[in-house]
């Protein structure tokens, strides 16, 4: 058995391209029998990575105390940035996108606002990321595809320009009429946070109506919506949960109250998600849903692919003599019960490589890892076992895991300029749901289509194809040669998935262009162990706010932690890891707010 004293440079396989030099972060697919440490971090996504930079640069660890491990052997969780042969830009099977407005995420990859010229921003971390604006299209020129009508996105827009109402093929209630999908979502949230006496008098300021029927402007900040939400009480006498707590209520369930079955599809569908109208926790669907799918939203992605973020972390903390990211090591259990009297848990991985069991001993665990991840270690051990820990298995099961699979697609020109579309997203109501054109290799002009968006009910529909042996098979092309293509056979989509998707892009477009094959795919399923869902959604009747403090300590008198995505308030989104692992960090390593993080910016409860 062999024994790295040091962490190896192990680069990941995306090193060999010019353009992954801030990813070649040095990897140990080895072990250390009997290492000890002082803080052992399981799960190497965007909130391991953060927690272990912050407690090596706040200098509460020197870095050999503070490791991290992690099943996989590469980093970033649920972000993966690609380049496909043939092309000289990045293309996302993950996170793809990041709000302005969140802090953390935004001040990572731009820097910190100076405070002698607020004009110029001074670099957090050291890698090179380059923010440029996630484009999002023309409505003029995006398709909508429902109930096989084709129209743009901007139709209800221009409809109501002219004072009329966009018909549909959808049998809305008179008083929906000509709303667009985002209106009627604002509508919903407008009708019911007015309904409630509290809120109209203490924030009808901020939540105000606009001279046309259809606008309606939310100015709520995190902290209001805060207050609001475990006290917004659903107030229509003739509905069936008149008087219960919206928080308590599943999102289907109150959309149905309010604009009936057939609205609900109309924004199921027109909304582009599935797993926005699922019966998720009413109170937290409302703020998510005006706060990033309404218009105004600023998105921004990185220049070097999204997952750059993570990389850029994680080579902070590698800067640090004694860092370690141990890749291929798969946590089994933990147990207090050993013979190291000097510290308190015993961690049990399983070494991929060698399929051998190594121990290593800790005084802190922080499992920075979602949900299924959790649900596969031993659930027998002391901190799981639900005879000893029952509120900790309720509060796990708190949140839903979303299904999400995505299909990259190399096409040899970009067709779908022939309809004078650049960027952004077509949205169906077809299997596929959505597809976003990413952008054209300026010399080859080779381009790249996320084809497929797939979630929640689609999933069943994908996963029949996506089980079928015969792969697609990759064809040479401009500055893609068969020998690069067929690295990548393990990422194709099935033969049956691809022609079953161009089928759908061809209705979902039209006959007034002609859409060629495809000449390579990457197909990724984050349904896949270890990961389970691509997203969460907090399940309705679950006091967030309690359920998230709560997990970042679970118990008392242990010295276990878990953070990340799935347990916060933004999920689906970097700086919700970000966010619950500073606040874990703050509470319970004894760290304060980064110099670089403005005071006045709330990171939730």
């Amino acid at each position: 058995m062999t024994m790295f004293m040091y962490c190896l440079n192990v680069y990941p396989k995306t090193a060999i391209n010019h353009k992954t030099m801030n990813k070649n972060t040095p990897l140990n697919s080895g072990i250390q029998p009997d290492l000890k440490i002082e803080t052992a971090i399981i799960g190497a996504g965007t909130s391991g990575l953060y927690t272990a930079y912050r407690l090596v640069t706040d200098k509460k660890y020197t870095a050999d105390q503070v490791q991290i491990f992690d099943l996989s052997s590469k980093l970033g969780g649920r972000l993966e940035s690609v380049i496909m042969p043939g092309m000289d830009f990045w293309g996302e099977l993950g996170g793809m996108r990041y709000l302005t407005s969140q802090e953390i995420v935004t001040t990572l990859i731009e820097g910190y606002i100076s405070p002698k010229d607020p004009k110029k921003r001074i670099p957090v971390l050291k890698d090179k990321m380059t923010p440029v604006p996630f484009p999002m299209g023309k409505s003029s020129k995006l398709l909508m595809y429902l109930r096989k009508e084709r129209f743009k996105q901007d139709a209800w827009d221009e409809a109501q320009k002219k004072g009329k109402k966009l018909p549909t093929r959808y049998y809305l209630n008179e008083t929906d009429l000509g709303f667009s999908s985002d209106q009627l979502f604002n509508k919903i949230i407008y009708d019911v946070l007015m309904a409630d006496p509290w809120v109209a008098k203490k924030y009808q300021k901020k939540i105000k109506k606009g001279h046309n029927v259809y606008d309606y402007t939310f100015e709520l900040t995190s902290e209001d919506w805060d207050e609001i939400k475990p006290r917004l009480v659903y107030n229509f006498p003739k509905s069936p949960y008149d008087k219960r707590k919206v928080n308590d209520l599943g999102f289907w369930n109150l959309i149905k109250d309010q604009v009936s079955q057939e609205g609900y599809e109309f924004l199921a569908n027109a909304g582009g998600y599935y797993s926005n109208t699922i019966n998720w926790n009413s109170a937290e669907a409302f703020p998510y849903m005006v706060g990033d799918f309404t218009a105004g939203t600023i998105y921004k992605t990185i220049e070097e692919g999204y997952d750059s973020i993570a990389y850029a972390v994680a080579n902070s903390y590698m800067e640090h003599k004694g860092a370690c990211i141990w890749s291929e090591n798969k946590l089994e259990t933990f147990t207090k019960e050993h013979s190291v009297k000097t510290h308190k848990y015993q961690l049990t991985f399983l070494n991929i490589k060698t399929n051998s069991k190594w121990h290593v001993y800790a005084n802190s665990i922080v499992l920075a890892m979602p949900r299924k991840s959790l649900e596969l270690l031993d659930q027998n051990n002391f901190f799981f076992n639900v005879n000893e820990n029952s509120v900790l298995n309720e509060n796990i099961r708190s949140v839903i895991m979303e299904p999400a699979f995505k299909i990259l697609m190399g096409f040899e020109y970009p067709w779908w300029k022939e309809l004078g579309i650049d960027s952004g997203h077509s949205i169906t109501d077809l299997p596929m749901r959505q597809c976003y054109y990413f952008g054209t290799d300026k010399k080859t002009k080779n381009s790249m289509l996320l084809g497929s968006y797939g979630d929640m009910e689609t999933e069943t529909f994908w996963k029949a194809l996506s089980d079928d042996k015969v792969l697609f098979e990759v064809k040479a092309a401009k500055s893609a040669s068969l020998k690069e293509l067929h690295q990548l056979n393990d990422v194709q989509a099935t033969k049956l998935m691809v022609d079953e998707l161009m089928n759908q892009l061809r209705e979902l477009h039209g006959k007034d262009v002609t859409i060629p094959e495809p000449y390579v795919t990457y197909f990724k399923d984050w349904t896949d162990e270890p990961f389970g869902a691509g997203y969460h959604a907090w399940k309705a009747g679950f006091s967030v706010g309690d359920v998230m403090k709560y997990m970042r300590k679970p118990k008392h008198d242990e010295q276990i932690h878990i953070c990340g995505e799935a347990y916060s308030d933004q999920q689906g989104w970097v700086e919700g890891a970000f966010c619950e692992a500073e606040k874990m960090l703050q509470d319970y390593f004894g760290l304060k707010r980064p110099f670089w993080l403005p005071d006045n910016y709330y990171l939730g409860w």
